[in-house]
């Protein structure tokens, strides 16, 4: 099983990866980046909703202190993490924002080495360095190149990171007494109620009489959303969350192929070593470790 987890951790992933698709076409339809927001957490909470109640409806049955794990999954994680993320694109671009949120992997393994005691082994800390020098090489800031992003692009797509990072935090709690379905449809419906008022997604309405805008907006409640994160949060049941969050950066590799296929987005020589270091840095974290392999810090 342990296999298994990566692998429907590696599809989730690459499914976040084609988001720009959606988040692209709305915005070009007018809406804001809090109104992509919303319409990706309501419409995905509608759809899960849905299926769980004709699945198990045992399966919406939470107890009420429970309520702070999905306020942390839903709120702090989605909502700002989507937020953070969909600026991210329109200031800087679809692999530039791919590649900042994924300095979640670092947050991630620093927060779990407090909060669930994991272990910083020597090959964790490795790959998180070159998942960094990735970064570095693609955002342009080392080597230092004319075509680094702003300083608000690099803040808002590190913001992103810690956002995310947070889901995989709020999550693992949330998973010790709920089921996957569970976890993840009460995450889209605390976002979605949390994130409509300040949305002021009904001034667009009349924008949802396009048949596009409607079948956009299910797909992206239903591919990068809703299938993505059941296929995330399953494997993350399994595994580490550190390792979780570093073999997800795949996510950056399959958002750089649609920015260029699909937007005509150029990479550099740099831009393109730096992707391969971010795989590089996958692919290290899913050999098993030896079983004594020394630890980084205990």
């Amino acid at each position: 099983m342990h296999k298994w987890a990566y692998l429907f951790i590696a599809a989730g992933a690459a499914l976040w990866g084609v988001i720009s698709i959606f988040v692209q076409f709305l915005y070009s339809c007018g809406f804001t980046a809090l109104q992509v927001v919303a319409i990706r957490a309501i419409s995905s909470a509608l759809l899960l909703a849905g299926y769980v109640a004709w699945r198990n409806r045992s399966l919406l049955k939470i107890a009420p202190t429970d309520i702070k794990y999905f306020i942390g999954t839903g709120l702090f994680s989605i909502v700002f993490f989507n937020w953070c993320y969909f600026t991210a694109i329109k200031e800087t671009s679809v692999s530039v924002a791919a590649i900042l949120l994924y300095t979640a992997p670092a947050f991630v393994t620093i927060l779990s080495r407090i909060l669930f005691k994991e272990w910083l082994t020597t090959r964790k800390v490795t790959a998180l360095l070159i998942t960094f020098l990735g970064c570095s090489f693609v955002i342009g800031l080392f080597p230092s190149t004319g075509d680094s992003v702003s300083l608000y692009g690099l803040t808002i797509g590190i913001g992103a990171g810690f956002g995310y990072a947070l889901y995989s935090i709020f999550g693992k709690f949330a998973l010790k007494k709920y089921h996957t379905l569970t976890v993840t449809t009460y995450t889209f419906l605390v976002a979605g109620i949390g994130i409509l008022p300040v949305s002021h997604l009904w001034t667009s309405a009349h924008l949802f009489l396009d048949w596009k805008v409607i079948g956009y907006s299910i797909g992206l409640g239903l591919f990068p959303t809703v299938l993505a994160y059941l296929l995330y949060t399953y494997g993350l049941s399994h595994v580490e969350s550190s390792r979780a969050s570093i073999t997800a950066t795949v996510e950056p590799i399959v958002a750089a192929c649609v920015g260029i296929i699909l937007f005509g987005e150029m990479l550099t020589v740099w831009q393109i070593f730096g992707i391969l270091l971010v795989i590089a840095a996958v692919a290290s974290v899913q050999k098993p470790e030896q079983k004594r392999e020394p630890k980084a810090f205990t």
